[in-house]
């Protein structure tokens, strides 16, 4: 059973494109208000940090919105530039991995937090999550393994505090469709995506 304690101090670091693979997988779309409200109740949030890369040299960026959304709406965004390289076959490829600006984040703050919580089934945050811990901080890990493959490592699920698998709360941070006629439909509603197929359906008003 998972556990929160009304006064303990959580941040929340959310891997932008792993919790939106995970979602896609899952079949729903995230909506971060209803996901910030639903741990805002779970203890005292003092920040909800958000990762994800930007393709610099474009005029316009899909997910900008939805990054200014969010930081209007007491998220904190980190993004970086993505990188171009060539692999070994010659392919031109976009590199915009955000892992080490997480890790210097939540090793920074673990002095200031009570409750860590990962949105992020990535295995190479095992070594984090450990170290975390020897500083007094509980780790929630939220990803799934009701995927097909499982979005989480087995070995980061087993060195968490407490995992969440995001099926089980689907239904209270899943973005809810309204039918509304065809002339206002995008009223109220905006689709974002970004170069790694992370899109969300959230919320503008």
């Amino acid at each position: 059973m998972v556990k929160f304690y009304n006064e303990e101090r959580m941040v929340l670091f959310i891997d932008g494109a792993n919790l939106f693979a995970t979602a896609k997988s899952l079949g729903f779309d995230i909506d971060y208000r209803l996901l910030k409200g639903e741990f805002s109740n779970r203890g005292r949030l003092i920040r909800a940090m958000y990762y994800t890369a930007l393709v610099d040299d474009q005029e316009y960026s899909p997910i900008r919105p939805l990054i200014d959304w969010l930081d209007y709406n007491g998220y904190t965004m980190v993004t970086k530039p993505t990188r171009e390289f060539t692999d070994a076959m010659g392919r031109r490829k976009i590199k915009g991995n955000m892992d080490i600006e997480l890790a210097i984040d939540m090793l920074e703050m673990a002095e200031f937090m009570d409750h860590a919580v990962l949105f992020s089934g990535d295995g190479d945050f095992r070594s984090l999550v450990e170290a975390v811990q020897r500083k007094g901080t509980r780790v929630t890990v939220v990803s799934s393994l009701k995927t097909q493959p499982p979005m989480v490592a087995d070995d980061l699920r087993r060195q968490a505090d407490n995992f969440i698998d995001i099926a089980d709360i689907a239904d209270v941070i899943a973005r809810k469709y309204v039918e509304r006629p065809v002339e206002h439909a995008d009223d109220d509603y905006d689709d974002y995506e970004d170069d790694d197929d992370e899109a969300v359906v959230i919320r503008t008003s």
